[in-house]
């Protein structure tokens, strides 16, 4: 009689409850939820955020769920009753938060790390940003935040790095070895032909797109730098065309922006941000600093939307395949390469054509699963081989989290 093996165990700790519908960083949560729930993973999703009357209901898709708390030991006691075969942090402050408690009661599990985007990268491009200065690797190599990033890096024992410029910048700046690390960018469906026939053609559409999580600070500082430099010369050679902006939690200084007169139409929450992507012509996202894959621009691809964007919005997104549209830096290009975009027909069919190869080729979900599984399965033959390699992250355990330990447990004394 053949024993029926149990399924592995994963405890996904949450940075938020994922919200699909409002973010990239949700949408990506909830592929990787796929991805394990396929491969016969029992998955519990915890976090010590609040969960919005817009999270996912993960319960429904089999997974349970576990409200957690910072600075108490009963996680100590929660972990060793799971037992979990892979821990995996969302966001380097959930390592740097429960990663001493990972590492000292389950021992055996693999740390794995979802970085999301490099979260300094972003930091240090804010801050640039605010400073009117432009951000240098240099600056990223020497602030604090980048420090605490790579050091949770080092930490685990598999990193997932959404970019292939990070990746870059991880490997040939940082020197940190590939075994650590894996580019791993949102996993999703071919393009095909009857995709495709769903689409709206050219001369249907109409209307400029922007959209974005107004708490995510590169979209509010595009929608302004489009209400103040660049709309005003696209509306002035196309009078009659709108710019419509979507978003969830768009701030009231956003909101204040809706001019219909001046076709600057402020929407909110888009229930579905495909549909809205897939009515418009033209995508725009004049972003000016952020890091990692760019949701709303990947959805604009899938939809059969060409975008004009920033350097910083194709960024590690396309792997050297033609981008699907234009990309420019500053107010007068922006505005130029979206008119042209928006009224010539065969520039704009040539950039939908090259979004459907850059989906087929870089974000092809059959290949990059059977890469992620394949290295899993690796890690977990030769845990105890992988982490002899890695001695940068043995002594930062033994070092830097001892503090962040200590400094928890006086925190937890202090609460009783």
């Amino acid at each position: 009689m053949t024993a029926i093996l149990a399924p592995k165990k994963i405890l996904i700790i949450g940075f938020v409850w994922p919200e699909p519908n409002s973010t990239a960083a949700g949408s990506r949560m909830l592929q990787l939820v796929h991805f394990f729930k396929g491969n016969n993973y029992q998955i519990t999703f915890a976090s010590t955020a609040q969960a919005s009357e817009f999270s996912m209901d993960l319960e429904a898709l089999g997974v349970f769920q576990k409200n957690i708390l910072l600075n108490d030991s009963g996680f100590d006691l929660f972990l060793q009753e799971l037992n979990p075969d892979i821990v995996l942090f969302d966001r380097f402050l959930t390592e740097e938060q429960f990663g001493w408690r990972v590492a000292k009661n389950t021992p055996n599990a693999i740390r794995i790390l979802d970085t999301e985007d490099l979260h300094s990268l972003r930091s240090v491009r804010l801050e640039s940003q605010k400073n009117k200065t432009t951000a240098s690797i240099t600056d990223w190599k020497q602030a604090d935040i980048t420090k605490r990033e790579i050091a949770s890096i080092y930490r685990c024992d598999l990193s997932f790095i959404i970019s292939s410029y990070e990746m870059d910048l991880l490997l040939k700046e940082i020197k940190i070895d590939e075994k650590l690390l894996l580019q791993l960018p949102f996993m999703l469906g071919s393009i095909d032909e009857s995709d495709k026939m769903q689409w709206m053609p050219f001369e249907d559409r109409e209307d400029f797109v922007c959209i974005g999580n107004g708490k995510h600070a590169p979209n509010p500082d595009a929608v302004r730098w489009l209400k103040n430099e660049i709309w005003p010369l696209v509306r002035k050679q196309l009078p009659n065309v709108n710019l419509k902006i979507y978003g969830a939690y768009l701030p009231q200084s956003i909101l204040q922006m809706h001019q219909p007169k001046e076709g600057f139409l402020v929407l909110g929450r888009a229930n579905d941000a495909k549909e809205v992507l897939g009515l418009a012509r033209v995508s725009l996202a004049p972003l000016r600093f952020g890091a990692g894959i760019k949701g709303k621009l990947v959805d604009s691809m899938i939809c059969g939307t060409p975008s004009v964007t920033t350097d910083v919005g194709a960024e590690g997104m396309h792997a050297r395949l033609p981008w699907s549209g234009k990309v420019s830096n500053d107010a007068e290009a922006l505005a130029e390469n979206a008119i042209t975009l928006y009224t010539d027909e065969e520039l704009w069919t040539k950039c939908q054509t090259n979004g459907v190869a850059i989906i087929n080729q870089v974000y092809d979900r059959i290949k990059l699963e059977e890469i992620l599984l394949s290295r899993i399965n690796e890690t977990l033959k030769s845990l105890k081989e992988h982490r002899a390699c890695n001695f940068i992250g043995s002594m930062l355990m033994h070092h830097s989290m001892a503090s962040t330990k200590y400094m928890a447990k006086w925190i937890e004394a202090k609460n009783q």
